[in-house]
């Protein structure tokens, strides 16, 4: 009912069930509407599904576009393995840029390599370390119940 209504997030859910029972064509065209609507989550699951090739050709390219998309979107976790993509093409500068923002989102990874390499390198300096921290400090005491 809400799938037929355009819910992108009836679409996404019902997607994620369709790729967890191996459907990946019904899980691409459930994320393909969703996406189409705007729903970061299923930009996200697109990536993953280029990534990986379940159900399309890997294709770097289209998994880039849906991780950008999803990012922007305010997916912590997109934004994460775009650091991580963007760390090989463009190297730590862009990478760091990346993993301050999903940090800043609540992404725990993005915390831990931001603290790894201020501990390793020191060239995540401090200030930056320290306004990362807080950051994800209040993402996280904004999702819990009161």
């Amino acid at each position: 009912k809400r799938i037929e209504a355009n819910d992108p997030i009836a679409m996404c859910q019902e997607g994620t069930r369709s790729y967890a029972k191996g459907d990946y064509n019904s899980a691409f065209e459930y994320f393909s509407k969703a996406a189409k609507l705007g729903d970061a989550d299923a930009h996200s699951y697109l990536a993953l599904m280029y990534h990986d090739g379940h159900g399309v050709e890997k294709d770097e390219k289209k998994e880039i576009y849906h991780y950008e998309e999803a990012a922007i979107g305010g997916h912590p976790s997109a934004r994460f393995n775009l650091a991580l993509i963007d760390r090989k093409r463009y190297g730590r500068d862009r990478a760091t840029k990346h993993h301050i923002i999903a940090a800043g989102q609540g992404h725990d990874g993005s915390l831990t390599w931001l603290l790894e390499n201020h501990r390793r390198g020191g060239f995540v300096k401090k200030e930056v370390l320290g306004a990362a921290l807080r950051a994800h400090q209040a993402a996280v005491d904004a999702t819990k119940s009161p």
